[in-house]
């Protein structure tokens, strides 16, 4: 087992390699790491399962809510070793794995925390219902109305931007349980709602690439139990903070590293096809200039690791949001290499670059997404100006 060489870090990560080689073909690895839509699902579901069976799949975890209370180097040595080997990506997994125990070990109750954390590493998939049409980066904005109902409460309103959320079972919920409070982050009260929840309808959003990652979702006098409250009821803001804090971990990591590995396997083909660009010395050193700021990228994380760690104390950090704005940008340039230095085969919807992974116009096209997501860069610039370099507002 994988989990009895953990006192001796070289050990470890010799026998993760054997087992992801044993687990994962290489060329099964490829034909999966280029999958969509529903096919994509059942193989990160696939993937899960097997990490399950050897203690992989919530190895950050403390051991009493069923991980291995792996440290952090560990986790970096997984995620290296992933990363190496293009193993699926967790990405249906992000609310399961990061925010379900950051705000369930701090803020849930006992038979909360029993019902909802083992279950992650089964498969599990949680989705998130915190932005709406008019609370977006303003997220205090948000209207979903929740009215207490003897032992329930009844929820109508409206989310949007819920990735993954056609395939969840569960949703976090952040509704609005007290319209006239003084302030609109009181009056919020935080909620863990079952998809399958009478009055729940997910509406699938279908990008500019073709595909649906990410859906709205309808309340129409959906009915939670007072017992999946999240906290004390108005008292929910604070419990999200702690849920949004979770967002950038080992996860960011490990995408960092795929992203650091996918550019050394295009580098390879791109060596056993003779591609083209490589004869262009602009191209050459804008590509040797986009894996230096990966490499960097990647120590930035590595420091964002330690500090939640506690390695390296407390207090606000800028870390989080140099990341996001950084890892984002990183992101399109990348994409936008791989489309010139491919000359025109690069410009269909789905073309590979010089034949690896799925990158092409595809990628370039959805790489804008992510200065979006998870917080614009816009807002992560004044959140490094203002909370970092104390800039007024």
């Amino acid at each position: 087992m994988i989990l009895d060489h953990k006192d001796d870090l070289k050990a470890f990560r010799g026998a993760t390699r054997q087992w992801i080689h044993d687990t994962l073909p290489p060329g099964e690895a490829d034909r999966l790491s280029v999958a969509k839509g529903d096919e994509m699902m059942r193989a990160q579901k696939w993937w899960m399962a097997e990490r399950h069976k050897v203690g992989l799949a919530t190895p950050h975890w403390p051991r009493e809510y069923g991980g291995a209370d792996l440290s952090l180097a560990h986790q970096i040595v997984i995620a290296d070793e992933f990363a190496r080997a293009n193993a699926p990506s967790t990405d249906i997994f992000t609310i399961s794995l990061n925010h379900i125990p950051g705000t369930l070990i701090p803020f849930g109750t006992d038979a909360q925390r029993r019902e909802h954390l083992p279950r992650v590493a089964e498969g599990m998939v949680w989705c998130q219902g915190f932005s709406e049409p008019g609370a977006g980066s303003d997220l205090a904005s948000l209207r979903t109305r929740a009215v207490r109902d003897g032992d329930h409460y009844v929820v109508n309103g409206q989310k949007i931007w819920s990735s993954y959320s056609m395939y969840a079972e569960w949703c976090i919920l952040l509704t609005r349980t007290d319209p006239d409070a003084p302030r609109k982050q009181q009056g919020i009260t935080y909620f863990l709602l079952d998809m399958k929840s009478p009055g729940v309808e997910v509406r699938p959003i279908k990008k500019s690439t073709g595909i649906s990652l990410f859906s709205e979702l309808f309340f129409d006098d959906v009915r939670i139990p007072v017992s999946n409250r999240v906290g004390e009821e108005n008292q929910g803001w604070s419990v999200a903070q702690a849920t949004l804090s979770s967002e950038r971990g080992i996860l960011v990591f490990e995408a960092t590293e795929r992203q650091r590995a996918r550019l050394e396997r295009y580098y390879q083909a791109a060596l056993g096809r003779d591609a083209p660009w490589l004869q262009d010395q602009q191209l050459r050193r804008e590509f040797m200039s986009l894996y230096g700021e990966t490499q960097s990228l990647r120590l930035q994380i590595r420091e964002l690791l330690q500090q939640n760690s506690g390695e390296h104390g407390g207090g606000y950090s800028i870390v989080p949001a140099v990341v996001k704005l950084v890892s984002s940008a990183l992101r399109q340039k990348v994409a936008d290499f791989q489309v010139r230095a491919a000359d025109f085969g690069g410009q269909a919807v789905g073309a590979s670059a010089e034949g690896v992974d799925d990158a092409g116009l595809f990628d370039f096209i959805d790489s804008y997404g992510y200065t979006i997501s998870a917080g614009t860069n816009e807002i992560m610039r004044n959140l490094i100006a203002e909370r970092g370099l104390n800039l007024p507002r």
